[in-house]
Formats: structure tokens, sequence, C-alpha cells
């Protein structure tokens, strides 16, 4: 009798990083001669799990999410996790970005992953448990497989492969 093996795909993030990769940004803004004498700030918002740049102008704010964009890539983090919400100006002339920090997948995308699971004819199980979805099957390779063509798929959520067993 054949062992089933399975795996999840997720979309978690582990916060502590996405924490210091904020502080790394902010440090790296405090000494940033293009950013002197500039109203400008990166901050994190756990509970909310939100990120907000302000800053004087639009170029800089682009200027610090690129910032922030590469600091969350040196930590592993996709640069997907970042969904801007809205953009509003504040006292002064300037403007907050408002990012929402994506943290799991929604059910229409996990609908998709799994339709795309299905297309592919291989002998393997997807299941939506949560926000996650598990993938089983008795072949590795099937499983494996079912990976790089799940990487392939234009999804908002930064998929993460775990438990694989």
């Amino acid at each position: 009798m054949a062992k089933d093996h399975y795996f999840d795909i997720t979309a978690k993030l582990d916060m502590m990083e996405m924490k210091n990769c904020v502080i790394q940004a902010q440090k790296e803004l405090a000494t940033r001669f293009d950013f002197k004498g500039v109203v400008a700030d990166i901050e994190l918002n756990e509970k909310a799990k939100t990120v907000t740049l302000s800053s004087s102008s639009e170029q800089k704010i682009d200027a610090l999410k690129d910032i922030l964009i590469a600091k969350l890539i040196k930590r592993d983090i996709a640069g997907k996790s970042l969904d801007e919400q809205k953009t509003e100006g504040i006292s002064g002339g300037n403007v907050k970005v408002i990012y929402r920090i994506v943290d799991s997948i929604d059910k229409e995308e996990a609908k998709k992953i799994v339709k795309a699971i299905k297309d592919m004819k291989l002998k393997v199980t997807p299941s939506i448990q949560g926000d996650e979805v598990r993938v089983s099957g008795a072949k590795i390779d099937d499983l494996q497989k079912v990976m790089s063509e799940v990487k392939t798929l234009e999804l908002n959520a930064p998929l993460v492969f775990g438990n694989f067993k």
C-alpha cells in the first residue's frame, strides 16, 4: 500500500522579518542624502497589518517603496506581500500611501489554484483548508510538477510551499 505524500500552499509571512525590513529601511532612510531635510517616514502597524509611507512628493514615495522592496527581497519576502490600498494627501502638501500586508490566500485565488491543479490531470488531490491549499498524491514527482505549475500562475498572494512530506 503506497503512502500518500502532501504539501501545503500558503501565503504565510513572518511578521518579525517584516518588522526587521521596516527597521532596516528606516535606518537607510536616515542616512540617504536625497532625503535630508525632507519629510519621509515608513511605519509598520502589526495589528492592522499595514505599512504606511509618507513623504513630500510622489517621487519620494516611489523611492521609499524601492528602499522597502529591496529590504524585503534581501530577507526572502516577496514584493507581492505589499498591496497598495489608498493614497491620500496629508497636511503640508505631503502624500501618504497605505499598503496592506498580504499574508493569506483569499478564496478566489485558492479556487484558481485548485482549478489549475485539476486541469493538469495528474493523480493528485487538491483541497482548500481555510487560507491554505493542501495537495496530496502518491508520487513525489507529480507533486513537484504541481509546484512548478502553480509557481507560473498570476496570483496576488506571495505563495509559500511547506510541509512537504
